[in-house]
């Protein structure tokens, strides 16, 4: 049985060597090497090609969503099963860190204070293609998300315009995942859904949503539902994690 090859890129010295040590007693994982900042951590990563890369956000020079960024860059070329697959460690909770280590090109995200076990399991599904979410960061997803649905159904639905261009007019993505992209050929987004799935990427709400594109709260609860169809997803969370990860926002 072959181990999963890790890179480690942690800028704080002895949770970097806990964490070898620690990960260095799980049988199906080998750490190939470490880094204490990022421009080390991004040559390793290119030179090794490890399996999954644990980076820290918090890195001294480049944080590691710009890190991610970078490497994403530099394994464009390469096979989607040959690039190495991006766990983002971190200590922050926000929305919109998630979402951005996501836009990035990162595959998951935990939390430093995760016990061994967790994150060993987070490495594992990292590993196997799945984007894994620390349980406590995507409950603090779901309620945000859920506050805005909220918020937003107490407001009246207004009927959207009709026959406007941006209404008529179909977008073409190319999508990273088979089945988003057969969606999107069936039913195409719109550029306005476009510019309203961009926005809830952003982590805007309804009512921000129509300040910056001056339409109805009502307008926008349309355009919503219409993608969350479309997109055969149930909630605005699901909408801007399967956006990010199939590459329909960037």
């Amino acid at each position: 049985m072959s181990k999963i090859r890790v890179v480690l890129v942690e800028d704080h010295n002895l949770s970097r060597v806990g964490l070898v040590a620690a990960l260095k007693q799980v049988d199906d994982i080998e750490v190939v090497g470490d880094a204490e900042n990022g421009r080390k951590g991004l040559e390793m990563l290119r030179t090794m090609q490890p399996d999954v890369g644990i980076i820290d956000i918090g890195l001294p020079d480049i944080d590691g969503i710009e890190l991610t960024q970078q490497l994403r860059k530099i394994q464009a070329n390469l096979e989607p099963g040959d690039r190495s697959k991006v766990l983002i460690l971190t200590m922050h909770e926000e929305e919109n860190s998630v979402l951005a280590a996501f836009a990035a090109g990162a595959d998951s995200y935990s939390l430093k204070d995760a016990s061994l076990d967790t994150l060993v399991q987070a490495v594992r599904s990292t590993y196997e293609g799945n984007a894994w979410i620390d349980p406590n960061i995507a409950r603090i997803v779901l309620k945000q998300a859920r506050t805005s649905e909220s918020e937003s159904s107490a407001t009246a639905v207004d009927p959207i315009t009709t026959g406007s261009e941006d209404a008529k007019q179909m977008v073409k993505i190319d999508s990273a995942q088979s089945d988003v992209q057969q969606l999107l050929d069936t039913y195409p987004l719109t550029e306005r859904e476009l510019e309203v799935l961009e926005l809830i990427v952003g982590g805007c709400s309804n009512a921000e949503i129509s300040e910056k594109l001056y339409v109805t709260v009502g307008t926008v609860k349309t355009h919503v539902r219409s993608i969350l169809n479309k997109l055969c997803v149930e909630d605005r969370t699901q909408a801007a994690v399967r956006a990010l990860r199939s590459g329909l926002v960037s």
